[in-house]
């Protein structure tokens, strides 16, 4: 396939929304693909509120080496109010075209594809995202860029608290990311060999958290840890702790939040591939005269999926996970 369109000569990129390791790894992929083209690539800084600014810079192949190790992202990002209101995306689009940028790839989760969509119908912005959120809760790919690090992140913090565990009879319930989804804390629950995990999607009760508990003492378990995934209906870690321990005195009972941590830190080879594969693409779907769709993979293969069909579509976790994990944590 030729990606030629003479139409297209300034590419610009952006990242918004919270940020994930791996963001630099697709920032330089889109700006090398985009001059191995032959076209000019554009920096977008402070996400969609640089764009309504117009806080534009021109970036070479040079401009983004040595950075596909690094966390965060160099173009920095943020949560816009101003692009909740048409103004400021009539604004965006205005300087957009002000400096000659004829395309846009967005780097995010699910607000920013919304605000990109919004940006596409309204004014005919020709724009393609990538997935980049530590939750992996978009459709459209089987991996969002962040995700495989903050896993292992997690699994990390889950072997040292374990060792301080045992090492006192406790009890550790571990508060992780993922906004409304459980996608980190069901598979650091199964890689980190805990004993229960409390997800959005399958929440269990304290009576049934109890019981396996009580299992776990009767079977002579020096300690035990708990994951609780944030946004869950029965409450955080804290106040799950408190309830258990008011029924479950076996344990010394401690609660970690690992927070923000999970953002952080140098990429996984998974998180650069990935984010290499997809920056290629969205430039790749640019050329081809596509608009308006996430580039995104599904069965190690590149997947275009449209903006409208991301932002709909609840991505469904797997309870065969929280299964295995049933049957490991005896």
């Amino acid at each position: 396939m030729l990606y030629e369109n003479p139409n297209i000569r300034k590419i610009a990129v952006l990242t918004s929304g919270g940020d994930a390791p791996g963001m630099n790894a697709a920032i330089r992929a889109v700006v090398r693909a985009t001059n191995f083209y032959g076209k000019e690539s554009i920096a977008v800084y402070r996400g969609y509120d640089g764009l309504i600014e117009g806080d534009f810079e021109t970036l070479t192949a040079r401009s983004v080496s040595n950075i596909i190790q690094r966390g965060g992202t160099i173009l920095k990002t943020a949560r816009c109010k101003g692009f909740f209101h048409a103004e400021g995306r009539a604004k965006a689009a205005e300087n957009l075209r002000a400096h000659d940028i004829d395309a846009l790839i967005v780097i995010g989760g699910d607000g920013t594809f919304r605000g990109a969509t919004a940006l596409y119908e309204e004014h005919g912005i020709c724009v393609a995202g990538i997935p980049g959120t530590i939750d992996n809760d978009l459709a459209g790919t089987d991996y969002t860029i962040g995700y495989d690090t903050a896993c292992n992140t997690v699994i990390t913090a889950i072997d040292a608290i374990r060792d301080t565990a045992s090492s006192h009879h406790r009890l550790f319930f571990i508060e992780v990311m993922g906004r409304d989804a459980g996608f980190i804390a069901l598979r650091a629950a199964i890689a980190g060999g805990v004993e229960a995990v409390l997800i959005p999607e399958h929440m269990i009760t304290t009576d049934e958290l109890i019981k396996k508990l009580e299992t776990g003492a009767k079977n002579k378990k020096s300690s035990s840890l708990v994951i609780v995934a944030e946004g869950g209906k029965s409450g955080n870690a804290m106040e799950i702790a408190q309830k258990v321990d008011e029924q479950f005195s076996y344990y010394d009972t401690k609660v970690t939040v690992l927070g923000h941590v999970q953002r952080g830190g140098t990429p996984s080879c998974l998180d650069r591939e990935i984010a290499g594969r997809m920056g290629v693409g969205a430039v790749e779907a640019i050329l081809s005269s596509k608009t308006g769709v996430m580039v995104g993979i599904i069965n190690n293969e590149i997947a275009i999926t449209s903006f409208a069909e991301v932002v709909k579509t609840k991505k469904s976790i797997s309870l065969e996970m929280f299964r295995i994990n049933e049957i490991l944590a005896v």
